[in-house]
């Protein structure tokens, strides 16, 4: 006699996502590009939660490194990650510009038409920074996923840590 369990089979590895990356050059239509690529590789992945969020961050991280952090002849590399321990997406933007960001200290009420990128990734993203890389330097955020519920599980309480490992690969 066959049960239902009988029918599951007990070692079937899941696939994960593989991560994601593009090059591309400095050029004003590399932004919508990168949205776009981001975009596909969300639906890809089933990334349903916080998507455009996700895509507002690629947008103002890429649009940064094209003016503040590609110098003329260079290009910057969007790198998407799904993060296994909990469905959650790491964004990166590697360029080879001098120069750390940071979020603008002056009041975002003050007219102007920049400085408020990375101070829209600050509020969107639960974790962004910026890592080192020779030359240059790589801006990233992640976007948790839904966690497990259950104390233990990988993601929740003796899981991972919040703690930052940078990545210290040269592509530019």
């Amino acid at each position: 006699m066959a049960t239902l369990r009988d029918t599951f089979h007990v070692n079937v590895e899941i696939p994960h996502p593989s991560p994601r990356e593009r090059f591309y050059r400095r050029e004003r239509a590399s932004v919508p590009a990168a949205r776009s690529f981001a975009r596909e590789a969300l639906a890809d992945w089933g990334v349903r939660e916080r998507a455009y969020d996700v895509v507002l961050c690629v947008s103002e991280i890429a649009t940064n490194a094209l003016v503040h952090g590609v110098p003329p002849g260079r290009g910057f590399l969007l790198r998407l990650l799904p993060l296994p321990y909990d469905g959650g997406v790491r964004v990166e933007v590697h360029d080879s510009g001098d120069g750390v960001p940071a979020v603008p200290q002056a009041d975002v009420r003050e007219p102007g038409e920049g400085g408020r990128g990375l101070l829209l990734v600050s509020e969107l993203a639960d974790k962004w920074g910026v890592g080192e890389r020779d030359p240059g330097k790589f801006v990233w955020c992640e976007f948790a996923g839904s966690r497990p519920s259950s104390p233990g599980e990988l993601g929740g309480p003796g899981g991972p840590t919040d703690d930052f490992v940078p990545l210290r690969e040269s592509y530019l």
